[in-house]
């Protein structure tokens, strides 16, 4: 028998950073189809233990049991889009009021600059107007665009999650059959864990999403805040998007705090946001949605941006539920261990090290010795 030839390490290289790119590049090609297929694909992994409990407990068939998760699913983010709605709207009725007192801001920072500093923006800021008036038409041409294609966008994850549901058996055994039978035992503990992981993930960060609304509703109430329902939703939305949406809901919050009340509860707000940020960050995230989803921060980073560059807004929100199917795969596929390694989190580096020491020694304090001189180094 023929023993095959082992691939040197730089030709796996060259196929894996090939195999990225080329995923890569389909991802781009079919963001219109793709794109709604990951949130249904995330959405049914939500919605699954419902849909078993109908098909199971209560004997529904798999259509209607399906059909009604979804619309039960539908109606929740319909009633949260509805509150933003009443929301804004009673936003845009003050707006007015908003312009004017932005525009008694600006001018009191123009009258600063030039005190300070003796410089003349004037000019800069009718180039800016000038150049906003004529963007309006071609902003307010499009508005109706890019209604149309959110809602065509949300059609399509509601349709496909549907689908996925009640086409989940047959989901599964193309797998099976499309990895062979020498691979089932690996693809069926692939798709567990990804589905376990993921339902974690998702119902934990609804809840998280919950706690950091009415923590930040609570504080802004508390400040005396115009708006703060608005604000609340507004930031525990953005929080969905890792460093970069905390950042944006405080640049909101501060802009509307900033044309209702003023500087100084401009600056209140934003420490405020600041606070529970720091409050998510260290006791929230980690107490409801757990360690289950083990990134590092580099990599999330680097996620959100190219989610950004290649499927714009929704790819920013789907960047670590996509990095964290990659690294279970990566994990339970010997070649690219490694590649889940890179994407993984410091304590698998530690249990990797307490490991190797392990088998070079019997002692258990020495194993301990040598670890802590690891985490030293």
């Amino acid at each position: 028998m023929i023993k095959p030839i082992a691939s040197p390490y730089y030709a796996k290289l060259a196929y894996i950073l090939i195999s990225l790119i080329a995923i890569g590049y389909i991802a781009v090609l079919g963001k219109e189809v793709l794109a709604p297929l990951v949130f249904s694909f995330l959405f049914a992994m939500l919605l699954l233990p419902f849909a078993r409990f109908l098909e199971n407990k209560l004997r529904f068939p798999r259509a209607l049991a399906c059909m009604l998760s979804v619309i039960l699913f539908t109606v929740i983010i319909v009633f949260i889009g509805y509150v933003v709605g009443m929301q804004i709207s009673s936003l845009s009725d003050d707006w007015p009021k908003i312009q004017v007192q932005l525009t008694q801001v600006g001018n009191e920072i123009h009258r600063w600059l030039v005190n300070t500093f003796h410089m003349n923006v004037n000019q800069r800021i009718i180039d800016a107007k000038k150049e906003a008036n004529s963007a309006a038409a071609s902003v307010i041409g499009s508005t109706f665009l890019s209604v149309s294609s959110i809602v065509l966008f949300l059609v399509f994850i509601f349709i496909y999650t549907f689908f996925i549901l009640f086409y989940r058996k047959i989901l599964i055994s193309f797998l099976l059959k499309a990895f062979g039978d020498e691979s089932q035992v690996r693809v069926f503990d692939v798709a567990e864990h990804i589905q376990y992981i993921m339902k974690k993930y998702i119902s934990g960060l609804f809840i998280e999403m919950l706690v950091v609304c009415a923590i930040v509703f609570g504080a802004l109430a508390l400040l005396g805040v115009k708006y703060a329902l608005l604000l609340a939703l507004i930031t525990c939305l953005f929080n969905l998007i890792p460093y970069v949406g905390i950042f944006t809901a405080m640049a909101i919050s501060t802009f509307l705090t900033l044309g209702t009340a003023g500087p100084t509860k401009a600056i209140e707000v934003a420490a405020c946001i600041v606070i529970v940020h720091l409050i998510d960050s260290n006791i929230i995230m980690p107490r409801i949605v757990g360690s289950k989803v083990q990134l590092n921060a580099l990599i999330v980073v680097l996620g959100v941006v190219a989610g950004e560059m290649i499927w714009g807004f929704s790819g920013m929100f789907l960047a670590i539920p996509v990095l964290a199917i990659v690294k279970i795969i990566f994990d339970r596929i010997s070649d690219l261990k490694p590649w889940g390694l890179l994407l993984g989190d410091a304590t698998e580096y530690e249990e990797i090290l307490v490991e190797k020491v392990a088998k070079k020694s019997d002692s258990p304090k020495e194993v301990k010795q040598k670890a802590e001189k690891n985490d030293e180094v």
